[in-house]
């Protein structure tokens, strides 16, 4: 499929997702709004509610998306060879039988984005704050999917800063023979940059700090422009945009949730009342739901049960068992499961919504940073923040923080929510997938596979996505991903 034709897919998708979203208060219709329909500022409204709407897929921002960091990585494993999560934690994918949603999802919706970018200058209106903040929403969710896009089929910026091939950049409602070919990985951070930094500035006004439930926030986009300067390299514009993004929050409400909070906060229904460390969410309701490929179904010994904690990692997190956190783990048939997707009152464990920026990813986002930039200071009272959440009896006062040190704490904070391979290799780590005997979890072990995928790191060429078949197929300038020709 050529890119250009992700409009017409996205449109199609757009108008299936479009009943009961009630959260998004769309309006009736039935097709997404064009090039030549987007006339007044409810257009833009309705295609981005379109964009939200499509990330709610668990092909997308729901399930896939977000999984494969895990399932890739040595945390989480899928339960058998014939699970959901199995060919990404397996590495089974080939340049015949690349998956494709990797691609179609996140091009389908830079697409939507595009049209609405491609109009929003040109309508007249009174409401300019109103039109710089959903302008703002459009570029940060740009720069959001192809970030994502670069991560999947790109390899990690500092191991050839940034030479080797990303993906295509696309700006602009393609015309039908369009046939792009790869950016680099360099040009694509340039880009990716240049959305969230204009994103946060656009949306810097009474209109764009309001809050939208289920919309990107400023401070979402700031935190989301943090993690991209890290994995850049640039630590000390990832410790400005972390600090502002904390700095912000805590002035609008937003707050990391407290000790007693943690264990249940997941489920909560998150309100202007009620916003907790919540910078964006994808909602999920019974009448709208991602269904059983959803990231509640496959974490759920009751659903799925798809994938599930390592016995190395499992170790690691209940080596204090007084971290809260171990109380989101949920044994089950000697496995244990992360239970990060609760469903909200009345609802399913397939409808769970799904937290993609917390305030706790900015804290961490900006203790990395201050270690790398060997601010030891604002290390401390950032890592400590967390430290001291999970158990108020750790603190880090007084003390050097390690990177070791920060990169262990964003493991136990951020399992299961899409980030371990990703920040394992972006520095030049490694993943290191080792079985560890544990009693509670005794029935968990590694599945056989290659040893080359037990322990790899960015040399390893799996550790990017080939380019789907059916789109090379389609364009014949679209290069695929070195050695997956040849093997």
């Amino acid at each position: 499929m050529k890119i250009h034709q992700y409009i017409a897919f996205g449109a199609l998708l757009l108008t299936l997702s479009s009943c009961g979203n009630e959260w998004l208060n769309l309006e009736p219709s039935t097709s997404m709004p064009t090039d030549k329909t987007i006339q007044e500022l409810s257009d833009i409204k309705f295609t981005l509610n379109g964009v939200y709407t499509v990330m709610q897929n668990a092909y997308a921002y729901s399930g896939r998306l977000v999984y494969y960091g895990d399932a890739t990585g040595d945390d989480m494993q899928a339960v058998s060879s014939t699970k959901r999560t199995a060919n990404y934690y397996l590495f089974n994918f080939t340049k015949d039988n690349a998956p494709t949603t990797f691609w179609s999802y996140p091009y389908n919706l830079i697409a939507t984005c595009n049209l609405a970018l491609d109009k929003i200058d040109g309508i007249k209106t009174t409401e300019t704050a109103l039109r710089d903040a959903y302008k703002g929403e459009a570029l940060a969710l740009r720069g959001m999917f192809l970030f994502d896009l670069t991560r999947f089929y790109g390899y990690p910026y500092k191991k050839d800063n940034g030479a080797s091939l990303g993906v295509p950049i696309v700006t602009t409602v393609l015309e039908k023979d369009a046939k792009p070919s790869r950016n680099t990985v360099a040009e694509c951070y340039t880009q990716v940059i240049s959305d969230l930094k204009e994103a946060a500035r656009l949306m810097n006004n009474e209109e764009g700090l309001s809050y939208k439930k289920g919309h990107i926030s400023r401070w979402g986009v700031l935190t989301l422009l943090s993690r991209v300067y890290l994995y850049h390299g640039d630590d000390a514009l990832a410790l400005a945009a972390a600090e502002e993004a904390i700095k912000g929050a805590e002035a609008n409400d937003y707050a990391l949730w407290t000790n007693e909070q943690y264990p249940l906060a997941w489920a909560d229904d998150v309100s202007p009342i009620k916003r907790g460390e919540v910078l964006f969410e994808i909602i999920n309701t019974t009448d709208d739901s991602p269904g059983k490929e959803s990231l509640g179904y496959l974490h759920s010994a009751s659903g799925y049960s798809d994938i599930v904690l390592t016995g190395s990692f499992y170790k690691l997190l209940t080596s204090d068992k007084d971290d809260v956190r171990t109380q989101l783990i949920s044994i089950s048939g000697k496995r244990g499961y992360i239970n990060k997707y609760q469903p909200q009152e009345g609802e399913n464990i397939k409808d769970a919504n799904i937290f993609l920026l917390r305030l706790s990813e900015t804290y961490l986002n900006a203790a990395e940073a201050a270690v790398k930039m060997g601010d030891n200071d604002k290390a401390v009272k950032y890592l400590d923040a967390i430290v001291k959440r999970a158990n108020p009896a750790k603190t880090v006062e007084g003390t050097t923080v390690t990177l070791e040190q920060v990169m262990t704490e964003r493991r136990k904070e951020l399992v299961g929510e899409g980030h371990r391979m990703f920040d394992a290799l972006r520095d030049g780590g490694s993943v290191h997938r080792k079985n560890v005997t544990v009693s509670a979890i005794s029935k968990v072990k590694h599945l056989t596979m290659d040893e080359k995928y037990m322990d790899f790191n960015w040399d390893m060429y799996k550790c990017v996505l080939p380019i789907p078949k059916a789109e090379r197929d389609a364009n014949p300038n679209i290069k695929q991903n070195l050695q997956y020709d040849v093997d």
